[in-house]
């Protein structure tokens, strides 16, 4: 969603918008897969109109239909926050009540002191340029899309994956259509099938009509 469906400064894009009710308009699911919180998630979803399933925290919470799943493990990440906590002047994001499964914090601190802080905990630290996450290494958005695949009875490589950050990497990698947006990170568009020439949502317009 962030920097890839919304811009930089994560207000929706039109393009995304319009190109997302047409494919579900001929019959084409769209999963949301995010680093957000279940609940955004799910709001996003009414609100493009989305029939697909939802991977939320990073691949941590999934939701087909009525099944909610709790896949990554809040405990570990809890640790090693208020490890990294004693050493660094670090801040949860807003809403971080709601966070089920993984740990997202504000930008304060750059991701390398993070990492480094936190290297020996068994956990993932994922910069999305917009938070940085600290996830259950067991789960990823390309595991969850797996599940969600399973559970709507399609193939993985039945799906485009677009995405624009280094928290994408996995779920693109299990697709069978990958696509990077323009402004993605370098390591996504090595292992993209395909760079759009515009960024944002527009890129994801671009994939849609071009793929799709």
């Amino acid at each position: 969603m962030d920097g890839t469906i919304t811009d930089g400064k994560r207000r929706l894009c039109s393009g995304a918008l319009d190109a997302i009710k047409s494919a579900e308009k001929r019959g084409i699911p769209v999963i949301i897969v995010t680093g957000n919180i279940l609940c955004s998630t799910k709001t996003i979803s009414i609100l493009l109109g989305t029939t697909g399933g939802l991977v939320a925290e990073n691949g941590g919470v999934i939701q087909y239909k009525d099944e909610i799943q709790i896949l990554g493990n809040l405990e570990k990440c809890e640790k090693a926050y208020q490890h990294l906590k004693k050493q660094y002047d670090v801040h949860k994001v807003e809403y971080s009540s709601s966070r089920v499964s993984e740990i997202a914090l504000n930008r304060t601190l750059p991701v390398e002191k993070v990492k480094k802080a936190l290297n020996g905990w068994g956990i993932e630290i994922y910069d999305t340029r917009f938070a940085l996450h600290l996830t259950d290494p067991a789960v990823n958005k390309g595991t969850s899309l797996l599940k969600i695949a399973e559970n709507m009875k399609i193939r993985p490589e039945e799906i485009m994956a677009i995405g624009d950050s280094e928290n994408d990497l996995e779920f693109l990698e299990v697709a069978g259509w990958k696509v990077a947006v323009a402004n993605a990170d370098p390591e996504l568009k090595i292992k993209a099938d395909y760079v759009t020439v515009k960024s944002y949502g527009d890129g994801v317009k671009e994939a849609i009509g071009r793929f799709v």
